[in-house]
């Protein structure tokens, strides 16, 4: 086994490297019951099988002696000076004692005078593969008797079961099966020593991503997985040659393409020094494919027991992702920056609590008015949540997180749902204009979301033009072939199409070209302006003709005065909504300011 493989192993290549050796005993002194259950078998097989009653397995640090089971033998500890053991693995040897009262070592030892009055004792170290004694393997009698050589060489041979056991018990699921390092629970462990231990050491926790997962899994439909186990191998090697970690270092392999390795926080091992040490590497798969190893970087320093094993990972795993979010190659752990994640987490499930129990979200129209008579000709419905903690939030603080999770389609049929309804409730008040909502470029992609929108609209027995989409992430939607297709089966359908936001940047004038598009609104950055600023009207007044040669109809937002009124009027926009006109209104102050307007067309 070379010695990577061997740092792998936790009671392996102890030789020399005081820490881990140290970790090593930390293990096999903290409580295992299930691995302690196992260890009481073997020393009641060794009484049974020696004929001696008494017997106990003991671990042994530089301080005290533990007793890890035992068998008509009670003791739990005791310091290292007092131990019987030590002689065992000091003298790297078995250690027989046939008469304790005869043995100048024992005759005055407080378990030979007092309880519980041994008279005889053998002990054999416990020894890992690489020759490095943990602890014993001892038998007791209250009675002298002699020890043949067979008996030694059948208490040697026990000895080396219960460390074949306990090494297989400290590496067996604990190891990740591709890349051959410790796995996450080992790292999880490995804390869990620590603080058992009372470590007060300052250390740090870097988790490194360094493989582009969706890319390998898109070369795995073709090629296979041995490919993609190959890499993953390649990486684990590449790791501890890059960043030359010292013995006390251990790397683990947290997920899949995802590495951890715990150090000290003084080490110069950090995220920010593993991203550059990793930076520009390519890992070739053969046959003239590679896959480019984008590095992104986490950090935490922590001190053991302060928070748990699993805390300190989540807290790593934060500052990792949030380096992969703002494309950074590494990241220290803030904890700002997590309450602010936290908080976003639980308004997501807030969110979908909310729509789940149809409570505290609710819609406000904003009337959009023709600019030649004056009169409503449509609203647009905007979502407002009135949450039970924090009172009216605005869409802005819940919308863009929503767009990050599946909650997005809920909320879009959730509209959907009480915008129908307020169609049919127009209808019945004989008004008959149409409402526009905002549909993401996730909801256009749906496959059959224009075929179930139009479905609902007949059902309700309404015109699909009564209701208008309202184009958001309008980048992503053309660069979408399934979104742009969505988008032209409404447009098919009779639904009314509407570009936002349009003037905020050279892009979207690309837009006109690739969408199928009905409405073209102006951004308020355009249109606020207008009454004072030369340039602004300027560039409005050539955007409208130009929109209005193109054949568009033009709305444009934000509109607060008369003069700007005035002059959309003069530079032939169609229709404009703002404060001007009215504040988005409430479900139960629209009819009231509906039928003030409308009162005539009835």
């Amino acid at each position: 086994m070379s010695n990577p493989e061997r740092r792998t192993h936790m009671l392996m290549n102890l030789d020399g490297d005081h820490e881990r050796r140290t970790r090593a005993l930390e293990a096999l002194r903290y409580p295992d019951e299930s691995r302690d259950d196992v260890l009481r078998k073997f020393v009641r097989l060794a009484s049974q099988a020696l004929n001696i009653p008494g017997s106990f397995i003991s671990v042994i640090d530089d301080e005290f002696q533990y007793i890890r089971a035992s068998h008509n033998f009670k003791l739990e500890r005791s310091s290292r000076e007092d131990s019987l053991c030590r002689y065992a693995v000091d003298s790297d040897a078995a250690v027989v004692v046939p008469d304790t009262f005869l043995d100048n070592r024992f005759a005055a030892h407080p378990l030979i005078i007092g309880a519980p009055f041994i008279r005889f004792y053998a002990g054999v170290p416990l020894k890992n593969r690489d020759g490095i004694n943990l602890g014993t393997l001892c038998v007791t009698d209250i009675q002298p008797h002699p020890f043949t050589p067979a008996q030694i060489t059948t208490l040697t041979l026990l000895s080396s079961l219960v460390m074949s056991f306990l090494e297989a018990w400290h590496s067996a699921g604990f190891i990740d099966p591709v890349t051959n390092l410790p796995n996450r629970q080992r790292l999880i462990r490995d804390m869990h020593y620590l603080a058992a231990a009372g470590d007060t050491t300052l250390r740090r926790l870097v988790l490194i991503d360094c493989i582009d997962m969706p890319r390998a899994y898109e070369l795995a439909r073709s090629m296979g997985m041995a490919p993609v186990e190959s890499l993953l191998k390649d990486v684990a090697t590449l790791l501890p040659l890059r960043l030359r970690p010292a013995p006390s270092d251990i790397l683990y392999t947290v997920a899949t393409g995802r590495f951890a390795v715990l150090t000290r926080a003084d080490s110069r091992i950090s995220a920010n020094w593993v991203a550059c040490q990793m930076a520009g590497i390519s890992a070739d798969l053969g046959e003239g494919l590679s896959v480019g190893l984008s590095t992104h970087t986490g950090e935490v320093d922590f001190v053991s027991g302060i928070f748990p094993p699993h805390e300190t990972l989540r807290q790593a795993v934060s500052a990792l992702h949030e380096a992969i979010d703002r494309g950074l190659p590494s990241l220290r752990f803030s904890e700002a920056t997590d309450n602010k994640r936290t908080q976003d987490f639980t308004l997501v499930n807030d969110l979908a609590r909310a729509l789940r129990e149809n409570s505290g979200l609710y819609l406000v129209y904003q009337p959009k008015i023709c600019l030649q008579s004056g009169k409503p000709i449509g609203l647009e419905a905007l979502i407002r949540w009135r949450h039970p903690v924090h009172g009216e939030l605005s869409p802005a603080s819940f919308i863009p997180l929503a767009e990050q999770t599946e909650i997005l389609t809920s909320l879009t049929t959730w509209v959907i749902d009480n915008v129908i309804t307020r169609l049919k409730r127009l209808r019945n008040s004989c008004i008959q204009l149409p409402i526009t909502i905002n549909v993401s470029e996730r909801d256009f992609s749906i496959d059959g979301f224009a075929d179930v929108l139009e479905e609902r609209m007949l059902k309700a027995k309404l015109p699909t033009s009564l209701l208008g989409i309202e184009c958001l992430e309008t980048e992503r939607i053309v660069e979408s072939p399934s979104a742009m297709r969505g988008l032209e089966m409404l447009k098919l359908r009779g639904f009314g199409i509407s570009l936002d936001d349009f003037g905020t940047g050279y892009s979207n004038i690309s837009y006109l070209r690739r969408m199928p598009l009905d409405v073209i609104k102006l951004d308020r950055s355009l249109i606020s302006e207008l009454s004072s600023d030369t340039a602004s009207r300027i560039i409005a007044r050539n955007i409208i003709a130009m929109l209005k040669e193109l054949d568009y109809v033009v709305l444009a937002e934000g509109v607060e005065c008369v003069d700007t009124v005035e002059a959309l009027t003069e530079y032939g926009c169609d229709q404009a909504q703002g404060f001007f006109y009215s504040r988005p209104l409430a479900d139960s102050e629209l009819d009231h300011w509906l039928h003030w307007k409308l009162r005539e067309m009835c």
